[in-house]
């Protein structure tokens, strides 16, 4: 009997739950929120860019399919789908992954994401699939918004679908850096107007790199979002302008830099514990 001259109690205490290795149910528990989270307000985060990516193509095939006929040997239109498809994906899966973790710091709740029994990897992970989802969605929208006014074909879908998942990791991998460096907005707005815009502007997005002068020419290659536009591209239309075991080195080299930077802040807690 116990002190109280109660019986005892004969429950048996709950056993603790193994994880294993990896925690799989929190990283997809993880990856479930983040999408729901752009896809409960899905007028903003996906139909918004879809929009805005057709009047693109809208605008610069009226603007400039007169005066381009053809561009490598394919009609300007076809040439330019491909290029606002990519730069549809690299946009929204940075803004993906700035937002939701920004939104999460300014909030309080950052924290919550650091207790539970996730490796950093595992939080990395969440957080850049949910990005790179959304950009997927996107593209794959656009693909299907765009092949009602432009012919689109596939040459080589390996290609197409690896430089989409490449730039859908790098930049949601690009977007947590960002957001767990910045302390307000305006930092992830100055990353966003000075780095992610021009760089992807700058990329061959609507244009041949063939075109631009010698010394142009030369830096535009220093740029990874031309690899990943060039890559795409040759998996629509069969040319590209520099060469593709050299754009496929860089956009792994460049995701594989960006999840051990991602890796490291979230062990260190680096702007998230304090």
């Amino acid at each position: 009997t116990r002190m109280d001259g109660q019986p005892p109690d004969h429950t048996i205490p709950p056993r603790p739950r193994y994880i294993g290795i990896v925690n799989w149910r929190g990283t997809w528990t993880h990856y479930s929120k983040e999408v729901h989270r752009f896809s409960k307000v899905w007028l903003q985060t996906l139909v918004a860019p879809i929009v805005t990516t057709l009047l693109f193509l809208a605008v610069f095939s009226l603007a400039l399919g007169g005066a381009i006929k053809e561009i490598a040997g394919v009609p300007f239109d076809r040439f330019l789908a491909p290029g606002l498809i990519m730069m549809a994906i690299i946009q929204n899966s940075f803004a993906n992954t700035t937002s939701s973790i920004m939104m999460s710091k300014i909030q309080g709740n950052i924290v919550d994401m650091l207790m539970p029994p996730m490796r950093p990897g595992e939080i990395t992970l969440g957080f850049v699939l949910g990005g790179a989802t959304r950009g997927v969605w996107v593209a794959l929208a656009v693909a299907i918004g765009a092949s009602f006014f432009v012919t689109l074909r596939i040459h080589d879908l390996g290609l197409i679908v690896f430089h989409a998942a490449g730039a859908s990791l790098m930049l949601s991998l690009l977007g947590v850096v960002t957001s767990i460096w910045a302390e307000k907005y305006d930092h992830v707005a100055s990353i966003t107007n000075f780095l992610v815009t021009p760089l992807s502007f700058l990329s061959g997005t609507f244009y041949s790199i063939d075109r631009l002068p010698g010394i142009w020419r030369d830096v535009a290659q220093f740029n990874p979002f031309f690899y990943l536009i060039d890559g795409f591209r040759y998996g629509f239309i069969g040319h590209h302008d520099a060469s593709l075991a050299l754009g496929i080195a860089v956009v792994v080299i460049v995701d594989v830099a960006l999840w051990m930077i991602c890796h490291r802040m979230f062990a260190k807690g680096y702007k998230l514990k304090s």
